[in-house]
């Protein structure tokens, strides 16, 4: 191609007083033939399975620098600690480590009450998981522990754990001898009295299927790892979640209501659970314990008015070195006020009881149990990942930092196999923790290090004087804690206003979880995400561009109101890719837009077939005129031209233009169909040009053969060049003139702003 050809002038300001920028361009007409032929174009790069193997290979080098990148990506606080400034981060870190610690405990004892299981169990998991997570997580302010959504799905799964055929709860009962003086013996002779005492192994047998859960979490979030499988998390969208944990978080509080009334229901699991949980609750409701309903009303109310007047108020909150522990406070003195009262003998209020000291001693799961949990333990594997990372990338955007998702999920996988040998249930990072550990000024994950250390000093010496701790407490920070989930309701009308999709996805999820249960609910937000995306694609927007007026932009009519179609031009606009969900809405919403070829086929054969009868029975008539003046006057019509009462439809359309800008890709089944669309809009003399078409359609074009359907000069750079080809053609018709734009001929327009000033024809 000649230089001139391509002559191209841009002048940067125009002499306007307004100084706007100008655009000037002298340019020819380019189909993507004759642009290709011009400017040589090369294929995609494209890299097969075996380069990419190579490539993985030459990665793999025995030397020093590629073993410390390899240790550096699995233990990262390696490089962490490498750069630790003990002078300006130790301070930090030690406060913050010291204030999640000190929430540790009292959530840590809370949320174990939540699993169904002793409330030491969740020291365990706030002590040993965080070690683990040290070595291996890439998050330097994530507070892993305890958290209320994973805890309540772990209870979940131990409940229907327990009705596994593979479990066996044993019943053991032994005779108990005790000696009695009967007060109206007056020989003080005493009398022996025998009883029964029963006991079975229910609380070994939920630890057993805990433990086997949280291995199992583990082992899946170690497939995902290994596999990159940490991508799945992004069908969880922000609605989604929202609505789940907000339906998850009125299972807590059901769970956690019985505690504050101080009666008993009886545990439920699957669908309708928290239904027949009312049903026995408020059955129950005349046998409320006022005592603990006064203690648990006073707890709550103690903790929310320091928590919303003191640690979240704007005023103070600066001044505060670190937040007013008051879950701790509250449990504090609720031990020390119920051992002094007697509450549990005197008062019938239900207490924590023993609390082992020391460590537990390390046992291995129950592999046996592990098919029974596999579906509970895949749901919470993804819940805890995504909760985790999701708060985790939050936090790393805010320092400057960035967190490895396939790192992450290692590193979970790791700390839960590793925590299940140490009577750790399943581990998840706390929304509240890790805010505070960030805002008290946490610099690295040392701060887990002397949160553990904290907490390693109850188990080992404080942990038996909280025996007395009523649970009412515990069920108290629990409800206060579910504040924050249930302000989530807030977020609705905001999402109402910016997606009815994202709206309906997180009511729909919430509705789940609430009615069917918390597994259950994941599952069916998850399904209705993903119905959403099919939806989506399936249906994509679809509109009729016109061009702006002295311009060569072309912009959707039904939004810009001066976007002025070409006439007997369409252009058509279908925004996603055209593969087999969508060739039909693409077929559709195309003939709805502009014409459909076959009924306008038909009602063209129809109208021609009218024409050749009348025309037929009008040269009879004339024939017989000739010899019979009678039948002329029956004709009522002096003239022999021949007039039809009907005319061939006219569609308005000579040619319909697709902007292939927003194709991503086409597949065998769009070749398809976009190939009986030309061929169906040919039969009734209406052209397609193809404008935009990326390299990647265009190499699928070619491999189908659709260029044998539809000629490669019917492809151009970009909708104008296909608006002034159309253009050009129509004007050479109008003149007599029915050579094409071909090869040899060229057509080199003047533009300035868009507006056409000139065109010249070259041959």
């Amino acid at each position: 191609m000649s230089s001139e050809d391509v002559e191209s002038r841009e002048s940067l300001l125009d002499g306007q007083p307004n100084g706007h920028a100008k655009v000037v361009i002298e340019r020819p007409v380019f189909s993507q033939q004759k642009f290709d032929e011009g400017f040589s174009p090369g294929s995609r790069p494209q890299t097969t399975f075996r380069e990419s193997f190579l490539k993985s290979c030459r990665k793999c080098q025995c030397s020093k620098d590629c073993f410390l990148g390899f240790l550096y990506k699995i233990f990262p606080f390696i490089g962490i600690m490498k750069d630790y400034n003990i002078r300006t981060d130790l301070t930090g870190d030690i406060v913050s480590g010291l204030t999640v610690g000190i929430m540790h405990i009292p959530q840590g004892m809370a949320y174990g009450m939540l699993t169904t299981l002793d409330p030491v169990y969740g020291l365990y998991t706030s002590f040993f998981p965080v070690i683990i997570y040290f070595f291996f997580g890439t998050s330097r302010h994530i507070s892993i522990g305890t958290f209320a959504v994973a805890c309540l799905m772990m209870g979940s799964a131990i409940e229907k754990g327990l009705k596994s055929p593979n479990v066996h709860i044993i019943t053991t009962c032994v005779n108990v001898t005790s000696s009695v003086t009967p007060v109206s013996n007056l020989t003080n002779e005493t009398v022996q009295q025998f009883s029964l005492s029963c006991s079975d192994n229910t609380e070994s047998v939920k630890l057993q299927i805990a433990m086997a859960v949280t291995f199992m979490v583990g082992l899946i979030q170690l497939v995902m790892g290994l596999t990159r499988l940490g991508f799945v998390t992004t069908y969880l969208s922000d609605p989604l979640i929202s609505g789940f944990t907000t339906g998850a978080a009125c299972h807590v509080f059901t769970s956690q209501i019985k505690h504050v009334f101080g009666i008993s229901t009886d545990r439920y699991s699957g669908a309708f659970k928290l239904i027949y949980t009312y049903r026995d609750f408020f059955g129950n409701i005349p046998h409320t314990n006022a005592v603990t309903l006064i203690a648990s009303v006073v707890c709550m109310v103690m903790i929310y008015v320091v928590k919303e007047y003191i640690n979240n108020n704007p005023k103070i909150k600066p001044r505060l070195k670190m937040p007013v522990p008051i879950e701790l406070i509250a449990v504090v003195l609720g031990t020390v006020i119920a051992y002094f009262i007697n509450i549990e003998s005197k008062y019938g209020v239900k207490i924590v009881g023993d609390i082992p000291t020391g460590l537990p001693v390390p046992t291995v799961p129950n592999f046996s149990l592990m098919p029974d949990v596999l579906s509970d333990a895949f749901a919470l594997s993804i819940v805890v990942f995504a909760i985790s990372v999701s708060m985790g990338k939050i936090l790393a955007r805010k320092h400057g930092y960035e967190i490895d998702s396939n790192q992450e999920l290692f590193a979970y996988a790791i700390t839960n196999m590793g925590s299940s040998f140490f009577s750790s249930f399943a581990t998840s990072a706390s929304l509240s923790r890790s805010l505070i550990q960030e805002h008290v000024g946490g610099v690295t994950q040392l701060t887990g290090l002397v949160s553990s250390a904290l907490l390693l000093l109850v188990l080992l010496v404080l942990g038996p004087y909280f025996k007395t701790l009523p649970k009412c407490v515990l069920a108290a920070i629990i409800i206060v804690a579910l504040k924050g989930m249930f302000r989530q309701f807030l977020e609705l009308p905001k999402l109402w206003k910016l997606s009815k999709i994202d709206f309906l996805i997180w009511i729909l999820s919430f509705l789940a979880t609430v009615i069917l249960d918390v597994d259950l609910g994941l599952l069916f937000g998850v399904v209705v995400a993903i119905f959403t995306i099919v939806y989506r694609v399936q249906r994509p927007y679809v509109c009729v561009l016109g061009q702006m007026p002295g311009t060569d932009i072309y912009r959707d009519v039904s939004v810009y109101k001066e976007a002025v179609e070409i006439p007997r031009v369409k252009i058509f606009r279908f925004e996603n890719a055209i593969f087999f969900v969508s060739v039909e809405h693409f077929k559709n919403m195309l003939f709805k837009y502009t014409c459909n070829p076959r009924h306008v086929k038909q009602d063209i054969v129809e109208a021609e077939n009218k024409i050749r009868k009348e025309k037929a029975n009008f040269e009879k008539i004339t024939f017989q005129n000739a010899t019979n003046e009678v039948e002329l006057r029956v004709t009522n019509d002096d003239s022999t031209e021949f007039c039809p009462t009907v005319e061939v439809p006219d569609v308005g359309i000579d040619t319909i233009i697709l902007d292939c800008s927003t194709w991503s890709f086409i597949d065998s089944m769009g070749v398809k169909a976009l190939t009986s669309v030309v061929n169906d809009f040919r039969e009734i003399n209406i052209k397609i040009h193809l404008a935009f078409c990326k390299a990647g359609i265009r190499e699928m074009l070619e491999k189908t053969g659709f260029f044998s359907c539809l000629d490669r000069d019917n492809l151009f750079v970009s909708i104008h060049d296909a608006v002034l080809h159309t253009q050009h053609q129509i004007s050479s018709s109008e003149s007599d003139s029915d050579s094409p734009v071909d090869g040899s001929t060229e057509i080199v327009v003047r533009s300035v702003n868009g507006t056409t000033e000139s065109t010249d024809v070259k041959s």
